[in-house]
């Protein structure tokens, strides 16, 4: 997984309009993505959390309510496992994820959250709300009602 942050974007802290020209569906929705998960990890810096990148981040999204293990993990980010043990041995090292015993096997480990991670967790709902009501102004309502509309559906 890439640890590496993101450029900052420019003009307006958006992407520029000529990044934007003659992208096809999935470079406007990867680009996009990318600007709301920069917006995600600078918020975890502003709430205490500096020390999370865009890996952990990604990483953090896919974690369940319930303890999972690497391997699961790794199919859910689609890297490989190594990849994912080493960010979730720097988020033990951090306090956030803690391994804990396989239900059924004893030589296995499953990650969760720990009570700091569960705290970062809240952190992190308030900051995609901040994020989502910065995206609502910037495109207007009915557009940030379109968006989300269309993103829900089925595809």
């Amino acid at each position: 997984m890439d640890d590496g942050r993101h450029e900052p974007d420019t003009a307006d802290q958006g992407i520029a309009d000529q990044d934007i020209a003659g992208s096809n569906l999935r470079q406007l929705l990867l680009k996009r993505s990318h600007w709301f998960e920069d917006r995600v990890v600078d918020a975890a810096d502003r709430y205490g959390y500096g020390f999370v990148t865009p890996a952990m981040n990604r990483l953090f999204a896919h974690m369940p309510r319930e303890p999972i293990s690497i391997s699961a993990l790794a199919r859910r980010l689609a890297v490989s496992r190594q990849a994912v043990h080493q960010t979730v041995a720097e988020a033990c090292r951090r306090g956030i994820l803690e391994l804990v015993a396989h239900d059924s096997d004893a030589r296995l480990r499953k990650v969760r959250f720990t009570r700091k991670g569960q705290s970062m967790k809240r952190s992190a709902a308030l900051a995609v709300q901040e994020i989502e009501a910065d995206l609502e102004r910037r495109l207007g309502a009915d557009d940030f009602a379109a968006l989300r509309r269309i993103l829900e559906r089925p595809w």
